[in-house]
């Protein structure tokens, strides 16, 4: 029986899913920026960059934090879903 995880250990758990998941988002982002701009919808464009610049603002602080609590948590390995 494992021992109950402390909220911290969640923590350094879960901000590693976050930083995965906010990179396959910014690639999902780049890819329709791109299709924006080649429908000529560039003040659109401009708005889905300007996302995708505070989400590399987000990642930067999330990876912070996750240094902060001491890392990932060695030996925790996730699977994707």
């Amino acid at each position: 029986m494992s021992h109950e995880k402390t909220n911290l250990e969640k923590l350094r758990i879960l901000l590693p899913h976050w930083i995965d998941h906010s990179h396959n988002h910014q690639d999902e982002f780049t890819k329709w920026l791109d299709i924006a701009r080649k429908e000529g919808q560039n003040e659109a464009a401009e708005e889905i960059a300007k996302a995708l610049k505070l989400m590399h603002q987000t990642d930067h602080a999330l990876e912070n934090a996750l240094k902060l609590l001491g890392g990932k948590v060695e030996g925790h390995h996730h699977h994707h879903h």
